[in-house]
C-alpha cells in the first residue's frame, strides 16, 4: 500500500493500443508514475516507452512484475493472457488493473481471485463505465422510480471489424466477440439486476461465427426474476461503434447514447410517460478510464471500496461461459 496522495508506481505488461485510452493519459492527468514496460518485442517496448514517457524498459514480464519499484501492474496483454499474468502479479504481492475480461473462463478467473484473496491485493477489472457520473445518474433515477418498475434492458456493443491478425480472432488466444464486447452487455445488465429482483438468467442466443468457435456477432436474451426481459446485441463486424445502453420502464425510459465512452457523448435521455416530458441530461466528457484510475489509486493507497470486486468478475466469467453454451460454443 502507498501513502495517500503518493504516485502510483505502474508497470505495464505489453505495447499494446488500448493502454493509450485506457491508462497513459489517466495516469499522466493525475500525476502517476509509468515506471516499467515490458512487451515481446523490446522495439515495440522501447519506442513505446519512448512516446509515452515510460521510465524504462524491461526484458520480460516477470521482470516487471519482479521490479521493487512497481507497485501496481496494469494488465492490457490478449483475453488468453489476462489470467496467468494477473495471478504472476497477485502472487508477488502487486496490486493490478486488469482490462477485461478478467481470465479466460470461470475456473481461471476462480484461481485468480483465490490468489488475490491469499495476498491480500488489490485486482480490479477494468469496467471503467461503472465509475463515471453518467451511471451514478442513472443509478440515482433507478432508485428515485423515474420510470417505475423495469421491463425491457437493451444492450448495443457494436464496432468495426479488427485486421484479420488481431488476437481478438483466435480461439487459442480467448477471442470472440462475446469476449471483447459482451462481457460489458452481460456486466451491465447484471448490475441492473438490483432493481429487477436479483440476477438475469440468459434464456436464449444466435450467433454469426467468423470461424469454428469464434462468434463476430451475437444476440443474447435473458430475463430478470421480476419478469422483465433483456436483449443484447453484439458485434465485431458493425460499420460503426455503438455502445447504447436503454432501460425501459412502465412509467418511462432512460437511453444512454455512449454509457462506454460518454467521453465522445454524455447524453442521457430521460423519458417520462406519466408527465409526458423528454429531458437530455449531459454528465460530463472526462474520461471514463480517468475516473476509474482516480478510484483504484485510491483503493490502492487508503483501501477504500471499489463497485466491482472479485466475486463479480468471477461471477461476470460464469456468464461468459453460459453466454457460449447459450450460442452453442465452447467456453474459452
Amino acid at each position: 500500500m502507498t501513502d495517500a496522495g503518493t504516485p502510483l508506481r505502474i508497470g505495464i505488461l505489453g505495447a499494446s493500443r488500448i493502454a493509450e485510452t485506457a491508462l497513459i493519459g489517466p495516469a499522466q492527468t493525475l500525476g502517476h508514475r509509468l515506471v516499467a514496460v515490458a512487451a515481446r518485442d523490446r522495439g515495440r517496448a522501447a519506442a513505446f516507452a519512448d512516446k509515452y514517457g515510460v521510465e524504462r524498459v524491461l526484458a520480460s514480464y516477470d521482470e516487471v512484475i519482479a521490479d521493487p519499484e512497481v507497485d501496481v501492474i496494469y494488465n492490457p496483454l490478449a483475453n488468453s493472457l489476462h489470467g496467468p499474468w494477473n495471478l504472476a502479479a497477485v502472487r508477488a504481492g502487486k496490486a493490478v488493473l486488469s482490462e477485461k475480461p478478467f481470465a479466460r473462463n470461470e475456473f481461471e478467473a476462480r484461481e485468480v481471485a483465490d490468489a488475490a484473496r491469499e495476498a491480500g491485493v488489490g485486482i480490479l477489472e477494468g469496467f471503467h463505465y461503472l465509475f463515471h457520473p453518467l451511471m451514478d445518474r442513472t443509478f440515482e433515477l433507478l432508485d428515485a422510480g423515474a420510470i417505475g418498475d423495469i421491463r425491457d434492458v437493451e444492450v448495443v456493443m457494436a464496432m468495426p471489424a479488427p485486421g484479420d491478425d488481431d488476437p481478438r480472432w483466435s480461439y487459442d488466444l480467448a477471442g470472440g466477440a462475446l469476449m471483447d464486447l459482451g462481457c460489458y452487455s452481460l456486466h451491465v445488465s447484471r448490475v441492473l439486476g438490483k432493481w429487477c429482483g436479483g440476477n438475469p438468467e440468459i434464456t436464449g442466443g444466435r450467433a454469426v461465427l467468423r470461424s469454428p468457435q469464434i462468434d463476430e456477432s451475437c444476440i443474447l436474451d435473458v430475463r430478470y426474476p421480476n419478469g422483465a426481459k433483456g436483449t443484447q446485441a453484439v458485434s465485431m463486424v458493425a460499420g460503426e461503434f455503438v455502445f447504447s445502453l436503454r432501460i425501459v420502464g412502465d412509467e418511462g425510459s432512460l437511453y444512454l447514447h455512449d454509457y462506454l465512452g460518454p467521453n465522445r457523448d454524455d447524453r442521457l435521455t430521460v423519458v417520462s410517460a406519466t408527465r409526458g416530458t423528454v429531458s437530455v441530461e449531459h454528465l460530463g466528457t472526462r474520461s471514463t478510464y480517468t475516473y476509474q484510475l482516480e478510484a483504484f489509486a485510491d483503493a490502492v493507497r487508503n483501501g477504500t471500496s471499489l463497485p466491482n470486486g472479485l466475486d463479480d468478475a468471477v461471477e461476470n466469467m460464469r456468464y461468459l461461459d453460459d453466454a457460449y453454451r447459450a450460442i452453442g460454443l465452447d467456453p474459452r
